[in-house]
């Protein structure tokens, strides 16, 4: 395949570089902002060779290609002729005014997440095998080895205000390098010193609820936003000579002392009743519960929608230390690449067979576009059994309560270590391998014997060859 020449095709088919507002990229996707999304050619975007689909969601215009999306993005990049990666995503609102509150709110934490999630789910599975080496004796924690993997591993945790404040601050499109300042108060050694002693603080008589904010999520966005705002009227009352110095230094010292002494509480307490919702309603049926979500959770995924249930992740793993939303829901991506891994063994047509083939190691890997979008969605049946796959894979894992400690995993045969306890192995994380199997092999057995249509194969691979 010619990436370049696959990277023309999109540009023109999105209504040229001029119609090109900004691009960035995920794992599997280049997400665009257009300025008029009806000029895009959508039906001849999917019929390109080496594009899945397209979904327009959340003011983006998204072009799902697979693991080689970062080459192509290179050469998109090189076509429009400018670093548009580093563009905020917030900086044309037109799209997103259009669209609903959650869509906007979905939109949101897709900006302030998406640019993190590789070395997240990196530092997660690391963190991960560092347990499981732990728990079976083959590595101790007064190694240096296990201190400076460790290290390697908690950093981003224990300072994810900081990363999220760039992240937050390009999505509010604000000055980014403000607020990771705001974010490196927030967990600045001196004032978690002073929270672990149990020792007082004022602020110009003002008491401040000391609290420990290190791996923390909500404070740094509702702060993030406080800083957008605040810097819009400041740009408009200091002059321009002036602009360079003193807007940042309102800022901070505005910002973070309200930070300390309003958001951080707040937000400390909003989390806490944030993971004690999700507790309560997981309590009513763990089963249920992951029957029905783990059911419909590559559904979410597709449209974008599973932005909004990763903070509750990661906030439930740092609030009450464990999570059992993405317990639940961690067998999915197995449900689709048992899906898939049946039809290269049932599959007649080499390039099917060659797709799928492909579109199963990536599924094992924990990326499930190639195996949705190539194979299951398109052949309809195998998309479904994978769903029904993943939602008694889901009931599995709710009725051995399976959970995820200490960081966050995204999928995959690597983040299987993240849900071992790190008192040690038990029933729950022998549950949770199960509840793998059970969505794994549902899925592959209902599409082997049931989910195989020769006719709509040879059409779906003859519109592809059109």
């Amino acid at each position: 395949m010619s990436y370049e020449k696959l990277a023309k095709q999109i540009v023109q088919e999105v209504g040229g570089k001029e119609n090109i507002h900004s691009v960035i990229h995920c794992v599997t996707r280049l997400r665009f902002k257009l300025k008029d999304e009806s000029l895009a050619n959508t039906e001849v975007i999917k019929g390109l060779d080496g594009i899945m689909t397209v979904i327009q969601k959340g003011g983006q215009y998204q072009v799902v290609i697979g693991d080689h999306v970062p080459i192509v993005f290179a050469e998109v990049t090189k076509l429009i002729g400018k670093d548009v990666s580093e563009e905020s995503e917030s900086t044309d609102t037109s799209s997103e005014e259009r669209g609903s509150l959650f869509s906007k709110f979905v939109s949101l934490l897709s900006g302030i997440f998406m640019p993190i999630m590789g070395v997240l789910a990196a530092a997660g599975i690391l963190k991960g095998f560092l347990v499981a080496l732990t728990v079976l004796g083959w590595m101790s924690e007064d190694m240096g080895v296990y201190t400076i993997l460790f290290t390697a591993s908690d950093a981003l945790f224990y300072f994810l205000p900081i990363l999220l404040g760039f992240t937050v601050g390009k999505t509010f499109n604000t000055n980014p390098f403000i607020t990771a300042t705001v974010g490196a108060s927030l967990v600045y050694p001196t004032m978690i010193d002073i929270y672990n002693a149990g020792e007082s603080l004022t602020f110009l008589q003002i008491p401040v609820v000391l609290m420990n904010y290190t791996q923390s999520v909500i404070p740094i966005i509702l702060a993030g936003f406080l800083v957008a705002k605040f810097e819009k009227v400041l740009l408009k009352v200091i002059p321009k000579a002036l602009q360079l110095i003193f807007v940042p230094l309102f800022i901070i010292v505005t910002i973070v002392p309200i930070s300390f002494i309003v958001i951080g509480p707040l937000s400390v307490n909003a989390s806490q009743l944030l993971a004690d919702g999700a507790m309560a309603l997981y309590s009513l049926s763990p089963v249920i519960t992951g029957l029905l979500l783990a059911g419909i959770w590559q559904v979410a995924v597709m449209f974008g929608l599973h932005w909004a249930f990763i903070p509750i992740m990661i906030n439930n793993v740092f609030t009450i230390g464990f999570d059992p939303i993405n317990g639940l829901l961690y067998c999915t991506v197995f449900a689709q690449t048992g899906a898939a891994l049946a039809i290269v063994f049932r599959a007649k047509e080499a390039k099917l067979k060659s797709l799928s083939t492909t579109a199963t190691i990536s599924g094992f890997l924990g990326i499930t576009e190639p195996a949705i979008y190539g194979v299951n969605l398109p052949l309809k049946r195998p998309f479904l059994f994978g769903c029904i796959g993943g939602g008694l894979g889901g009931a599995t894992a709710g009725f051995f309560s399976a959970s995820m400690f200490g960081g966050f995993a995204s999928g995959g045969i690597f983040g299987i270590p993240m849900f071992i306890n790190p008192e040690g192995l038990s029933l729950q994380f022998y549950g949770f391998t199960l509840s793998l199997l059970v969505a794994l092999v549902t899925a592959f057995v209902l599409t082997y014997f049931f989910g195989y249509s020769r006719e709509l194969a040879v059409k779906q691979i003859e519109k592809k060859s059109a």
